[in-house]
């Protein structure tokens, strides 16, 4: 057990910008919150019903507004996401759980899917694992919280699921029932709330369970307001000074996870579940590689996964020796967090051998092809310390060419770019997510970058509730998704909705047309990515992109980007193309006797004469050699050749800087 867990002041990181709810929220905020904001007519009536819904439930059952509030904010942000389940089955406001119903049909992990090597090295055999996630048994008591909700109030499942203030209802009746249960008396004072709120996180282990509690009064200490999905104005009141007593949690029973071992910040729970080194067959080994980072070899990307399984299945299959491997799992339900591999050591995740080698790798609970199974805001937040964490570790900046998600990260050669993994798809949203990092995404005046690049570059940035381009496959092919918040934006051959998608001959070779497929990224952009500017036509504008012209649109009322400034690549004068590679490897030269030179293979991408792209690294060629599973001959392989990662298109690829030039944005 961390030993600030259990401290209620337990800083909760940055916390996202608060867009203005209107002026019934704004008055709510001065309210003590005994109840909701007077109605001023009927239109606001209607936009407050679910604050009236908080204030309701709160008198019922005789629960502060403000604890009720706080544990919604933390579940949902007080969305209804159109009473569709969560990752892990919650529903509604409160993020009651029927995950049995909920999830009954989602069963593989996404590493079984598809053609992807994880560990990506073509120095050894691919590794293909078939392993299928396995019956969880029975569900945990955290899964199945509407059933007693259901029992508590009397009303049934369908409307518990189904409509907010009832859910609401359910939600206040469980931190009644957990107070009682805790012995403590209904009490008005909030700061008396601390042990239900920790039970109601469902965390069996007493660390996850305060750090939960923590958050909600972080939450409840700072206030918050927002509208939510369904144009609902909720507000609750800062109360700065409100001190809880963590007294009751300690007298709850739960389990205590010892964090010893694990690479994790104090305001976090964390335990460390391991994935084995073991050697199994004839020279196999898995399901990670030792190493000695970032002594030999630097540190430089975080990669953001998600499951597409739950979090029993996922943990048994990291235990499996003949598996994958990644760095560390996060728990839908209350962000709690599972360690799996050092920080020191290679895990097998992404794809690319030079991204594994260079990475780490999060798994975060979720399906990227369920639009409206929704992480929630304890998991966004817990994600967010660690990464925050691990980045001032080992010097990782924060931004979006070092904080790739799966469907970033480049094919290491032509053959796998069809089976490169898409997680976590459009769904993740990436704005928040730098905002809790402390580094959300905006743009600046054209004129600051003036001889700097100003306005030779834009950052993608929609706003994720409001843009909903529409997807299809998510259940079955070629049918469209729910519509839902997306990160993600459309690019055109012309500008033009009705012309053709931009193509990607690393997808089809054949020269087929992209597709709106949920899966296929080969014709959009993501929120956070930075562009060079190509043209410009009205609402649209135009970026360079896998060695194309690529529109998409960019209304001034409604903006999909931004402008923003820095350095470009281009190619050297007199030569017309220059070759595009999925990894940084070495020149021949560099490697010493008993390592297989690695070749150095260029993609079917070309960066043209006159194109730009926004520069990242500039790196040496680097190769981990780690075939055996006895380190002694691994080598880490550095020359002299030097390489620019550049955004080509939506995944990052790299450049020889011998064949580019290096110039400001703008010019």
């Amino acid at each position: 057990m961390q030993g600030s867990a259990t401290d209620p002041h337990a800083p909760a990181g940055h916390r996202r910008a608060r867009r203005t709810a209107g002026a019934v929220a704004s008055a709510a905020l001065l309210l003590p919150l005994l109840g909701a904001a007077p109605y001023g007519s009927t239109e606001e009536a209607s936009s407050t019903r679910l604050q009236d819904a908080f204030a309701s439930a709160a008198a019922d059952y005789h629960v502060p507004q403000s604890v009720l509030l706080g544990v919604s904010y933390l579940q949902s942000r007080w969305d209804t996401h159109g009473g569709a389940p969560s990752v892990t089955g919650g529903y509604g406001p409160m993020h009651l759980t029927d995950a049995r119903t909920a999830l009954a049909d989602t069963a593989a992990l996404h590493h079984s899917e598809g053609t992807e090597d994880a560990r990506g090295d073509s120095s050894r055999a691919a590794l293909l694992p078939d392993t299928k996630v396995p019956d969880n048994g029975e569900l945990p008591a955290r899964l199945k919280t509407l059933a007693k909700a259901a029992q508590l109030t009397g009303l049934s499942a369908e409307q518990l699921r189904d409509d907010a203030a009832t859910n609401v209802k359910g939600g206040a009746a469980l931190l009644a029932a957990a107070q009682k249960d805790l012995g403590e008396p209904l009490s008005e004072d909030p700061a008396d709330w601390y042990g239900a709120v920790a039970r109601f996180s469902g965390a069996d282990d007493s660390a996850t369970a305060a750090t939960y509690a923590n958050d909600v009064y972080d939450v409840i200490r700072d206030g918050e307001q927002r509208t939510t999905d369904t144009g609902q104005q909720v507000a609750l009141a800062a109360q700065p000074g409100l001190a809880p007593d963590p007294a009751p949690l300690r007298r709850a029973g739960l389990r205590t996870v010892s964090a010893d071992g694990t690479e994790c910040p104090a305001t976090v729970s964390c335990e460390w579940i391991p994935a084995p080194y073991s050697e199994f067959g004839d020279g196999d080994y898995g399901n990670h590689d030792l190493g000695d980072r970032p002594a030999s070899q630097s540190i430089k990307y975080i990669v953001i996964h998600d499951t597409e399984g739950q979090w029993e299945g996922v943990l048994n299959l990291i235990k499996d020796p003949t598996y994958v491997s990644w760095n560390y799992t996060l728990r839908s339900t209350d962000g709690h967090i599972a360690q799996h591999v050092k920080a020191k050591d290679v895990a097998w995740h992404a794809g690319n051998w030079y991204v594994n080698a260079k990475s780490i790798g999060l798994e975060h609970e979720g399906f990227l092809a369920a639009p409206d199974a929704w992480y929630t805001e304890e998991m966004y937040r817990a994600s967010a310390r660690l990464v925050k964490y691990l980045s001032k570790k080992y010097g990782i900046p924060l931004d979006r060419q070092h904080i790739l998600g799966h469907d970033n990260v480049p094919g290491p050669t032509t053959s796998t770019i069809p089976g490169m993994h898409t997680d976590p798809g459009p769904y993740w949203d990436w704005q928040h997510y730098f905002t809790l990092l402390g580094h959300p995404f905006h743009g600046v005046p054209a004129s600051k970058g003036s001889g700097k690049g100003g306005g030779g570059l834009v950052t993608v940035l929609p706003e994720f509730a409001e843009n909903q381009p529409v997807y299809t496959g998510c259940v079955t092919k070629g049918e469209p998704c729910a519509a839902h918040g997306s990160s993600e934006v459309r690019l055109y051959s012309l500008p033009d909705e009705t012309s053709p998608l931009i193509k990607d001959i690393g997808l089809r070779p054949t020269g087929a047309d992209s597709t709106i497929d949920v899966n296929d990224v080969g014709s959009r952009v993501s929120t956070g990515q930075r562009y060079a500017v190509a043209d410009r036509d009205g609402d649209w504008t135009a970026i360079w992109y896998l060695g194309q012209k690529a529109w998409f649109k960019n209304p001034k009322g409604q903006p999909t980007a931004v402008t923003s400034f820095g350095l470009v690549v281009t190619p050297k004068a007199g030569l017309t193309e220059v070759p595009v590679y999925g990894r940084a490897y070495p020149e021949k030269e560099a490697y010493p006797a008993g390592v297989p030179v690695q070749a150095v293979s260029p993609l079917p991408y070309k960066l043209l004469a006159g194109q730009k792209y926004a520069a990242g690294d500039k790196v040496p060629g680097e190769y981990f050699y780690a075939p055996t599973f006895d380190t002694t001959p691994h080598r880490v392989v550095i020359g002299k050749d030097m390489y620019y990662e550049i955004q080509f298109g939506h995944r990052v690829e790299f450049v020889r800087a011998a064949d580019v030039d290096l110039v400001p944005s703008a010019s």
